[in-house]
């Protein structure tokens, strides 16, 4: 019994020693885990290109799931200016105190998020790739609640393509600016032929199951952006937008690279808008049978807009991904000029690449 009161009282302050001693060994050792995890960060990260591999569907998807992120519409100028400046500083080889690769990485798709990837100035925020899920779910949805009256057309297909105008001219490829006579033309064409079409449509189908009156706006939507895209970004149809080998190297200016471009942003767009406009009307047809909408007629657009921001998630993203952001074609699918050019610079060159816009 005393030999057990003296070695639990008399060695008590070498085991405190002992004990501090360990606690500043774990401390020193912890403090040179971290400063090596932050000095080991490559000065060899490509962050020119995305974090994931851009040939495959899922790495695209990866991608695009991060551009989209509603949250990055949330975050403040000096968050936008920090992470511009750590991306502009790696590109330096300079590298921020602590930084580690993760850090890099969120920077970088924080300024992809919110500056043009070719002027490098700073997007609109309602023209941004995060706004596209808040801003369609809003319009989509309403568009789709309020499509029976001719007013109400009017006024959705117009507040739709002013919209689409702003995303169209942030999002526009290469670095050439576009007139305001352009862009005034591009906006009345694209807004007279979406109310055409819904209007047209609806006095078409005003005799028939209102299942197919729901499917109106989408109707008038495709039309709109086979008229408003190609419009918005005529001067890139007229001069071409600018070409690259695998380096970066630019090359010149292609207006066949602009035509494919073109085509594949309007494909993008009219099947990322399909799944938003074309399930909810099969819910909302069998929720406006039901006892409860029936005796809360307003549930209708707030019910809407959550099902098409609900498909607006995954649709924004996934079809942004259909096709690569860094797209290519075949050198011999160029002009003639451009491909005597090449040809004189570089006469291996297969292969071109451009960005296509979003």
């Amino acid at each position: 019994m005393v030999f057990r009161r003296l070695l639990s009282a008399a060695p008590v302050p070498a085991l405190a020693g002992l004990a501090r001693s360990d606690e500043s060994e774990a401390a020193g050792a912890s403090a040179c885990s971290l400063e090596k995890m932050s000095s080991d960060i490559s000065l060899d990260i490509n962050i020119k290109e995305p974090r994931w591999d851009q040939s495959t569907f899922i790495g695209r998807a990866s991608h695009f799931f991060t551009v989209t992120d509603p949250r990055n519409i949330l975050l403040s100028n000096e968050q936008l200016e920090k992470a511009r400046k750590i991306v502009h500083d790696y590109r330096q080889g300079i590298l921020a105190p602590g930084l580690t690769e993760d850090d890099l990485w969120r920077a970088k798709y924080i300024y992809d998020s919110a500056f043009h990837p070719d002027t490098g100035e700073k997007m609109v925020l309602i023209g941004r790739m995060s706004a596209q899920v808040p801003m369609n779910m809003t319009i989509t949805g309403c568009m789709m609640t309020f499509y029976r009256t001719t007013p109400a057309v009017v006024f959705w297909q117009w507040i739709n393509q002013s919209f689409n105008a702003i995303v169209n001219y942030t999002n526009r490829s290469g670095d050439a600016p576009i007139t305001v006579s352009q862009l005034g033309t591009a906006y009345v064409s694209a807004t007279t032929g979406a109310v055409a079409t819904a209007l047209g449509l609806n006095a078409l189908t005003k005799h028939v199951s209102p299942l197919i009156g729901r499917f109106v706006p989408f109707a008038a939507v495709a039309a709109a952006n086979c008229i408003n895209i190609p419009l918005m970004r005529q001067r890139e149809l007229k001069y071409g937008i600018p070409i690259t080998d695998e380096n970066g190297n630019r090359l010149g200016e292609s207006s066949k690279a602009a035509q494919q471009a073109i085509v594949q942003v309007v494909i993008s767009r009219i099947l990322m808008a399909a799944p938003g406009m074309a399930i909810p009307p099969f819910i909302m047809n069998s929720l406006e049978k039901k006892a409860f909408l029936k005796r809360f007629p307003w549930m209708s657009a707030p019910i809407q807009v959550g099902l098409v921001g609900f498909c607006l998630v995954f649709a924004t993203p996934l079809c942004c991904a259909l096709f690569p952001q860094k797209s290519s074609m075949s050198v011999t699918r160029l002009e003639p000029e451009l491909q005597a050019k090449i040809q004189e610079i570089n006469p291996e060159l297969q292969c071109v690449y451009f960005n296509k816009g979003l």
